[in-house]
């Protein structure tokens, strides 16, 4: 069994960082679904809805998700909070499965667990490895439907859209509007000017 893990949501100026940790046996014919498996950026959102609804029919494949809050990010950096969404998914996986080593931990380049877990990081994980690209795929899905529903909390920064990356409209927004809860503040500074008890709850 392989235990693949990998982030979504590292450059986005507003919402969380999303890790997911996917525990795939080696039994699973992945060509089997009809889907193409490449990294969730390279999916369109059917494909990787259509993965995502594949992934949950077959409980063989085990998988959890954290993610880490924009307020964390900003007190520890983005890598640190990658970090720490990480050793979360993997903690839950380790639960469900119920065995303290379920198998190898392959994760995608930049991400990485305790250093007294075993584990290696892959150079372009989530394109050569099955278990990170899946990993990379329900991470996203699961970010992309928070920043949906937070999108209808927020409205005017396009984030039905643009996931809370930094796109055109989102900084024209931005500027406009200024920033609120779930914006990363570190991040945004190079935008606009921040003022003491700016941010809208």
């Amino acid at each position: 069994m392989t235990i693949g893990i990998d982030e979504v949501g590292r450059g986005p100026l507003a919402g969380p960082v999303f890790v997911a940790a996917v525990a795939l046996p080696a039994s699973v014919d992945l060509a089997a679904s009809g889907l193409p498996l490449r990294d969730s950026k390279k999916l369109t959102e059917m494909q990787r809805t259509a993965w995502h609804a594949w992934i949950r029919r077959h409980p063989e494949i085990r998988y959890e998700v954290a993610k880490c809050a924009p307020k964390t990010i900003d007190r520890i950096n983005i890598t640190q909070a990658a970090n720490r969404a990480a050793r979360a998914a993997h903690a839950r996986l380790i639960r469900r499965t119920g065995r303290a080593n379920p198998g190898t931990i392959l994760l995608d380049y930049g991400i990485r667990l305790d250093k007294g877990v075993a584990q290696e990081m892959i150079v372009k994980g989530d394109e050569k490895v099955p278990a990170i690209t899946l990993a990379s795929i329900m991470a996203k899905v699961a970010r992309d439907a928070y920043m949906a529903k937070q999108a209808k909390k927020h409205p005017g920064y396009g984030w039905e859209a643009n996931k809370g990356y930094g796109t055109a409209s989102h900084i024209k927004a931005l500027k406009k509007w200024g920033p609120c809860d779930i914006h990363r503040l570190t991040f945004i500074r190079k935008f606009i000017k921040l003022k003491a008890n700016e941010v809208k709850s």
